[in-house]
């Protein structure tokens, strides 16, 4: 450790242990992703709940002040947003929950559920003769609001139009836990990708959607090589960034890699959904360790600050290292190499 140490050359101002200012008090929502089990199960409305409490319970349930849960085998815009995003939002409503401004903390699937519902519960509350909810942001965390390409090669495979070769048998058996069949694919049809990017596609509202992003991978990279340009293992860069269009991306910024090196990336995401954001970026943090307690490695930032919907200021501070062996510039969050990207960002809440 020591020697690392010595490798490094500080070139900026040494910041508080505290990487992030304070933001305030609003209160926390959170929506859970895609959970392959619930494809065969087909749990129950308790079932359903029940496994999206214990889906955040390794670090965000206890950071948030409501959820709302939906099970994986319905599709978006069917019962997932009947039975399970409607009931809430009006809950939501009636209880005043948003008064002072929310803040859905998406995870995966969650950022299309969110999209879905920003994109309609003005109307619905207000035909309903409620108040609509006051959503000052979203964070989204491997947001696959773009969709992924493995939702297109699962629906393929279910239909018999998809060549199965070894090396996607198994990565779709890491991912799902078995070979999709037509009777077991709900809102995997939602996620293929141009399904996804038809979804709200053009949003009235001007909710800044603040993305979350990481590189590692939690098969091993076997999934990899069925996804456009860098990946966490379940959805692509051009997904996660937020890009407007599908593609071979290798950054979320033109400036600034994966890994924090400051160099001008090629292949960069340019062109950005409406009000997609990206702001921390991390090279080895896979789809769920963004949301868990693990920590995988420094954490680098691609918009150092950014703008809520209330005017409320978020920032994050960061350290510029030389390494003297070869003068690359690398750029991290300060406190990264100790704190999880969940945890740096729990810090703006």
């Amino acid at each position: 450790m020591k020697l690392l140490s010595q490798l490094l050359l500080f070139t900026s101002l040494t910041f508080p242990l505290s990487s992030f200012a304070a933001l305030g008090e609003h209160p926390i929502i959170l929506i859970h992703g895609f959970q392959a089990g619930q494809l065969q199960t087909k749990p129950n409305h308790d079932a359903v709940v029940a496994d999206g409490k214990n889906y955040w319970q390794d670090y965000w349930l206890a950071k948030a002040d409501d959820r709302i849960d939906w099970p994986s085998q319905e599709r978006v815009a069917g019962k997932i947003s009947t039975d399970y995003i409607w009931p809430k939002l009006q809950e939501l409503s009636k209880n005043n929950t948003c008064k002072n401004g929310c803040i859905l903390v998406t995870h995966s699937t969650g950022d299309l559920v969110a999209r879905h519902l920003l994109d309609n519960q003005e109307n619905w509350l207000t035909n309903a003769g409620l108040t609509p909810l006051k959503i000052i942001a979203t964070f989204d965390f491997a947001g696959a609001g773009g969709g992924s390409e493995l939702g297109d090669l699962a629906i393929n495979i279910s239909e018999g139009s998809g060549y199965l070769n070894a090396p996607l048998k198994y990565a779709m058996s890491l991912w799902l836990g078995e070979v999709p069949s037509p009777k077991n694919t709900g809102v995997l049809n939602d996620l293929k990708v141009a399904n996804a990017r038809q979804i709200a596609a053009l949003p009235d509202n001007r909710i800044p959607r603040i993305r979350f992003v990481g590189k590692g991978s939690d098969y091993v990279g076997s999934t990899s090589p069925f996804l456009l340009g860098k990946d966490d293992g379940v959805v692509a860069s051009h997904s996660s960034c937020g890009a407007s269009e599908a593609g071979n991306f290798n950054s979320c910024s033109i400036n600034v890699a994966f890994d924090g090196k400051l160099s001008p990336q090629a292949n960069a995401v340019t062109q950005f959904m409406p009000f997609h954001y990206p702001m921390l970026m991390g090279d080895d943090y896979s789809h769920s360790g963004l949301i868990s307690s693990k920590h995988q490695g420094k954490i680098t930032a691609v918009n150092p600050t950014l703008t809520l919907q209330d005017g409320s200021v978020i920032k994050v501070e960061t350290t510029d290292s030389a390494y003297w062996l070869t003068g690359n510039v690398y750029r991290y969050v300060n406190n990264s190499e100790n704190a999880t990207m969940s945890e740096l960002v729990s810090e703006l809440l």
